[in-house]
């Protein structure tokens, strides 16, 4: 079964109004999008379209936190994070307020909508600023595991959402341990941490490698920061060769990250699948991942040289 992280936010999301009445929601024009019009549905009183103005929606939602309020607020994550930088580094994450920036449409996969709708640094841009949270899930369940952590605390966080569906990677008896990597795929030699869409590009190309008489590990990695250097790190240890796959730039995203954590504890030779340092197409999504090297092919191309 398929489905889009941003419609797991939004059927979470909905939930939790229902449950927690300090809860807000904001979003900035763009509900239906974000799905954030679900919680809109069964809560309208603590829904608040603030337009196209995603800097005054951050301002307004830092001021709800003040007053001792959860805030999700929401748009592409393109305008979420590169549109309102300041105002979420000054007004939210320096004085640790509770609010929850969620990001749909990261990535590539917006298709159509072209490259000034295409997030491709959103994670780069968030994790940059000191003591900020970055998240980023790879299928429903695990946005849903991420959505209902974030709200039980207090912290500002960054959530990166993706507008098209994905296949389910887990299920809903899955027990998460949120901040922490995990092991999707236990192999030899070669292990690729992976993130959002692209752990399901790694597990596509899994049956074919292990034809080919290859296995690598397959490392899904939600919590891009703080990332988990005790877990990073012993994989690192165990295998020969490092790969890792996300659908954003490698400059700064998932790939730097690792390589911060190898180039402290254990230095090893890496390689990044992502965006190499460009802009991308307007096009079919489906199409920009083969045509960008993103998807289950350039895994296996990239296994294929440890081999």
């Amino acid at each position: 079964m398929s489905k889009a992280t941003r419609e797991a936010y939004g059927e979470t999301l909905q939930q939790l109004v229902l449950e927690d009445p300090k809860i807000v929601v904001l979003d900035a024009d763009l509900s239906g999008s974000t799905k954030t019009a679900m919680a809109k549905k069964v809560a309208p009183e603590r829904h608040f379209n603030m337009g196209i103005a995603e800097e005054n929606m951050i301002g307004v939602a830092a001021g709800i936190a003040s007053s001792g309020y959860t805030v999700f607020a929401s748009s592409f994550a393109m305008f979420a994070t590169g549109r309102c930088w300041e105002q979420i580094r000054n007004s939210v994450v320096y004085p640790q307020l509770n609010v929850k920036i969620c990001g749909s449409h990261g990535g590539i996969s917006v298709g159509e909508d072209g490259v000034s709708h295409q997030a491709t640094e959103d994670m780069a841009i968030m994790r940059s600023i000191p003591e900020m949270r970055v998240f980023c899930p790879a299928d429903e369940f695990e946005t849903k595991a991420i959505i209902k952590y974030i709200a039980s605390d207090k912290l500002p966080c960054y959530v990166r959402l993706g507008r098209s569906a994905v296949d389910e990677v887990y299920d809903e008896n899955t027990v998460f341990e949120v901040g922490k990597i995990r092991t999707i795929n236990k192999g030899k030699k070669v292990a690729i941490f992976a993130t959002g869409l692209m752990v399901q590009a790694c597990m596509k190309a899994l049956p074919v490698l292990k034809e080919l008489g290859m296995e690598p590990t397959i490392v899904d990695v939600s919590c891009i920061k703080p990332i988990d250097e005790e877990g990073v790190v012993e994989i690192l240890k165990q295998h020969d060769h490092i790969i890792t796959a996300e659908e954003h730039n490698v400059v700064g995203g998932l790939g730097s990250a690792i390589c911060e954590v190898a180039c402290k504890y254990h230095p090893v030779q890496i390689e990044r699948i992502g965006i190499q340092d460009t802009f991308a197409q307007s096009g079919n999504f489906k199409d920009l991942l083969v045509a960008y090297h993103l998807d289950d092919k350039a895994i296996i191309d990239a296994v294929k040289k440890y081999y």
